[in-house]
């Protein structure tokens, strides 16, 4: 059973997401809050697997909020998605460096919002390629001259080849045809990267891509 928590501050947005979600045999609300300290007490008293997280909320906004889980060790396991109003929310590109797992917008069609739920638990991407690249493109804007990270010493060449290619928006099935592997090594290779530098995600892989400098702005194509 899949464990959520709903923090946001509209009672019909809530009602809405809880009503779908319960509906499924395999996902189960196990909470809500209206506003940011209340979503990290929540969090912290049911430990579920997701938190659907408004970036705009009273009292504390869901940035700060989604910081305070993800730097949390006793909640390592629990995944943040945040939700925005329009796809490219000013605060999406901040959300991901604060740990955020990714994002949906509100008016997401039902079927994707269950897919997403799924695919975050499951450690898969939740981001599109298309939303990915995006994000990659304003954290290139923004990105100052990486210094060269010693944590990359421990991954092996093939590693950090799949690493790079993750970094560039490209998706497991991208890299499989690209490394003329199958997409299960192709996951395997993501997933064994993701141990070895204590990424919360693919999401804070594309981070750690540029931040280490191995990938760098204007690699994109």
């Amino acid at each position: 059973m899949i464990r959520v928590v709903l923090a946001d501050d509209q009672v019909l947005v809530r009602a809405g997401f809880r009503a779908l979600l319960d509906a499924q045999p395999d996902i189960e609300v196990v909470g809500e809050a209206a506003d940011g300290e209340r979503a990290v007490a929540r969090v912290r008293e049911v430990r579920p697997d997701v938190v659907l997280m408004d970036i705009r909320m009273p009292q504390l906004d869901g940035l700060a909020a989604t910081r305070r889980i993800t730097e949390d060790p006793a909640l390592a396991e629990v995944k943040v998605v945040m939700l925005t109003t329009f796809e490219l929310d000013e605060y999406v590109f901040e959300a991901i460096r604060s740990g955020a797992s990714g994002f949906l917008v509100k008016d997401t069609e039902p079927e994707e919002l269950l897919r997403a739920v799924r695919a975050v638990v499951a450690g898969d991407a939740l981001l599109s390629p298309g939303v990915t690249r995006r994000l990659i493109a304003e954290f290139a804007a923004r990105s100052k001259e990486p210094a060269p990270a010693a944590v990359l010493a421990e991954l092996t060449e093939r590693e950090r080849e799949v690493m790079a290619l993750v970094g560039i928006g490209l998706s497991n099935e991208e890299i499989a045809r690209r490394l003329v592997v199958s997409p299960l090594t192709a996951k395997t290779h993501v997933s064994r990267t993701m141990i070895k530098l204590r990424a919360r995600d693919r999401a804070q892989l594309v981070v750690l891509a540029y931040e280490s400098g191995l990938v760098r702005p204007g690699w994109l194509g």
